[in-house]
């Protein structure tokens, strides 16, 4: 139902009207005669075959010798009188001349005189090629005027209204357009009209339009589901989050099985509004929910729980569709991805090489982004296992340019590991720096480079160079404060985390730091949970947030409190930090057995890590 154009909205301006604002169609006959002459042979046969067709959805303009031919073999005799057939002849030589003024006008006179659809149908195109809004509109509506039970010209004159802006006139062509649907068809019709009005300006009125449309409709059983979810999508588009997801309720009441309303509800998904999430999950657990549409949906609510952090669900989402659908690619690069993330690395290499064997299989393959990010994925887990032959070997099979600068920071990772620092940060500043968007880039990879083999001072200076070219981006900012703390200086950390906040009050990271740094060196407390709330807020769902407010109540001694948190955090997120944390509650509660056993989980998932190396000296416990 969507029209791809834009109108002026004014008339044709063109040449041959007479004195009286009318077209003078002997004078332009006389002008062209000649030249129609001469293409008579190749134009009429088509023409003829416009005037006396049924009525089709494509336009019928003459565009090549090969394709007149083929309609003069196949076009029926005409009844066309002369006069009639010169009018329609010019009129197709003048819109292809690049008159279209002229050429509609024709079209458009001959359309009247033989109330043939094609030709309305060719009159509209014209006006609606030649961008003339008014125009095609006044073809479109004397052909439905013409012929009231052509349901493609009702069609052109909800999309041109529509282009137009025109919502509220778009009412009754729509009920039209829903009415003389054939049954089977009308669900796919209500679900294709929020696509139809995505462009219109006023969205709460194109809301009120399309609901009053689907009066009849929303009551049906056979229409009651399509029907709230394309009023609950038009209430999304409008920003009515709260109409939006009682649209979705009463779509998923009508039919548990049916699609829509879970992907409204998907769009709706926020820690504010939980019950969209309950309406997602009740989709996904219904059994008779359709096998076809199952691991698209619950594709994109793992990659909603992906975006909120989530990442224990996430991976819990991804082994059923694994399960289910074994060939479904995107599901391997994400878990693989995942299970990188918590160095299950046996894991991970098995989900990513079997994403590689499907994605290979698939046309274009080598434009596939994905094995791009698979090849960096498994470049990664070879260096952690210290095999950098492997390593570089995954890398060399990235072929896509705009994946090569991944590729080359990776590299120099792979010349650190070895000893070679100097070596990897020359491979990054070999990068081009054509755009900001480069210069960013190379920026953060040689940064990450010195973080990750702990060389914070050149790491600062580095970043520094970068903050004093751009002193407002808060990212930078953000990075270079955490830099600080690496550093000892605490009180420039604290100075540029409060510098973030000022510029972004929404960045809940520098509340969280700041809140954190104070807790952790048990200061300043009140302040530091305070700071920590405020990140809470912006992130509820974040386990690292919570770990800070966790850590802050232990510090105020509120040690059960504090338990309750990093159980919490901890089960959203086994990570070895919180897992020091809570270990270290558990132990001053005299838990001391399951405090050594979650210490041990905590080895187990990164035996690196430098908060529970420190708090397993401080109790004197062997790593």
């Amino acid at each position: 139902m969507g029209l791809a154009t834009s109108f002026q909205g004014q008339p044709f301006k063109g040449k041959g009207k007479a004195s009286d604002g009318s077209f003078n169609y002997h004078g332009l006959m006389k002008k062209k005669l000649g030249f129609a002459f001469a293409c008579l042979w190749m134009t009429a046969p088509l023409v003829l075959a416009q005037a006396t067709t049924p009525e089709s959805t494509t336009p019928a303009a003459p565009s090549s010798l090969a394709q007149a031919k083929a309609a003069q073999a196949s076009a029926p005799l005409s009844t066309l009188d002369s006069t009639l057939f010169y009018e329609l002849l010019v009129g197709e030589i003048t819109a292809q001349e690049g008159e279209a003024a002229v050429g509609f006008a024709l079209l458009l006179d001959a359309a009247r005189k033989t109330s043939d659809v094609q030709l309305y149908q060719r009159a509209t195109d014209i006006a609606l090629q030649a961008r003339s809004g008014d125009a095609a509109l006044q073809a479109a509506l004397a052909w439905k005027q013409d012929v009231p039970a052509s349901r493609e010209a009702n069609r052109y004159v909800l999309q041109i209204l529509i282009a137009l802006n025109r919502i509220a006139e778009t009412l009754e062509p729509l009920k039209t357009e829903i009415r003389m649907a054939p049954d089977a068809e009308r669900v796919a019709v209500l679900t294709a009209v929020p696509r139809a009005y995505a462009r219109a300006s006023d969205r709460k009125l194109a809301g009120s339009v399309v609901e009053t449309a689907l009066a009849d409709y929303l009551g049906s059983p056979a229409t009651a589901s399509a029907a709230w979810t394309t009023a609950g999508r038009m209430r999304l588009a409008a920003g009515d989050s709260a109409g939006a997801l009682d649209a979705a309720k009463r779509g998923q009441a009508a039919d548990p099985r049916a699609e829509g309303p879970a992907v409204v509800a998907l769009e709706l998904m926020d820690p504010k509004m939980p019950e969209a999430e309950t309406l997602v999950q009740k989709y996904l657990d219904d059994r008779q929910s359709t096998s076809k549409a199952l691991p698209e949906i619950r594709m994109a609510y793992a990659r909603t729980l992906l975006d909120a952090q989530r990442y224990p669900e996430t991976t819990a989402q991804l082994h059923i569709v694994t399960r289910d659908k074994p060939d479904y690619p995107e599901s391997w690069l994400i878990l693989g991805t995942l299970q990188l993330q918590d160095n299950q690395l046996a894991q991970a290499q098995a989900s990513l090489e079997r994403y590689i064997a499907l994605a290979q299989q698939a046309p274009q393959a080598q434009a596939n982004p994905g094995l791009a990010q698979a090849y960096l994925s498994l470049s990664q887990l070879a260096e952690k296992r210290k095999d950098y032959a492997a390593a570089e070997s995954w890398l060399g099979k990235i072929e896509n340019s705009t994946d090569l600068a991944q590729a080359q920071t990776r590299r120099a990772s792979i010349l650190a590991s070895q000893g070679k620092l100097d070596e990897g940060r020359s491979l990054i500043r070999q990068l081009p720096e054509r755009t900001p968007e480069e210069a960013r880039l190379k920026l953060n990879a040689e940064v990450g480079l010195l973080r990750e083999f702990k060389q914070y001072r050149q790491a600062y200076d580095v970043l520094a160079q970068g903050v004093a070219k751009t002193p407002d981006d808060t990212d930078l900012l953000y990075e270079q404060s955490m830099l600080a703390e690496k550093l000892g200086a605490l009180d420039e950390m604290e100075r540029l985390l409060r510098q973030v906040i000022l510029l972004k009050p929404d960045y809940h990271h520098a509340y969280n730091a700041l809140g954190y740094s104070l807790a952790d060196r048990n200061i300043r407390l009140p302040e530091a949970r305070e700071l920590i709330q405020k990140a809470v807020a912006f992130a509820p769902a974040d386990p690292f947030i919570k770990d800070s407010l966790g850590w802050v109540e232990f510090r105020m001694g509120n040690k059960l409190e504090a338990a309750q948190i990093f159980e919490a955090a901890y089960k959203a997120k086994p990570d070895a930090e919180i897992a020091a944390h809570l270990g270290e509650v558990l132990w001053s509660l005299d838990q001391r057995d399951r405090a050594m056993a979650i210490w041990k989980e905590g080895q187990l998932i990164n035996p690196d890590n430098e908060t529970l190396l420190e708090t397993l000296k401080r109790f004197k416990v062997k790593p």
